[in-house]
């Protein structure tokens, strides 16, 4: 069983390495997400959690604070379909909303199961922003659904 702890820097390399081996939304130029965006992430532009199991990282979640945005939600492919991505999405949004009563957005692909997954979460979905879906989770909405918890 794993568990869920706010990533370090000593993570980075572990992340990056699962953002790499997507099958969806994957980077056209591996080289326009840095290793010092992560970094800016784990400090105060964001925060980040990752899934653990057995010492290895399995997922890991980033929200990007500055904008009110989630940066980023990966699985590895190895490890889709078991939870993991759902129980990262759910912590990141009980620790968000715990915090502020600003709306959380969300941009991806139309199509994949990245939009998916957020339908099913109870996302809003309000539009599209250069070819992506635009979605929306507020306070009052995440509270509605249960799934908050101080």
């Amino acid at each position: 069983m794993g568990k869920i702890r706010a990533a370090k820097n000593k993570d980075v390399l572990a992340m990056m390495t699962i953002r790499l081996a997507v099958k969806e939304n994957r980077l056209s130029r591996p080289d326009v997400v840095k290793k010092e965006d992560y970094f800016n992430y784990l400090g105060e532009g964001g925060k980040g959690w990752v899934w653990v199991e057995k010492s290895v990282i399995k997922g890991f979640a980033f929200l990007d604070l500055t904008n009110s945005s989630v940066w980023a939600l990966f699985v590895h492919p190895d490890e889709e379909g078991k939870g993991i991505g759902r129980a990262l999405h759910d912590h990141m949004l009980d620790e968000y909303f715990k915090t502020t009563e600003n709306d959380l957005t969300l941009t991806t692909a139309p199509g994949t199961r990245a939009a998916h997954f957020y339908k099913n979460a109870l996302w809003q979905e309000t539009g599209m922003k250069g070819g992506e879906l635009v979605f929306v989770m507020d306070k009052t909405r995440w509270e509605s659904l249960g799934k908050f918890e101080i």
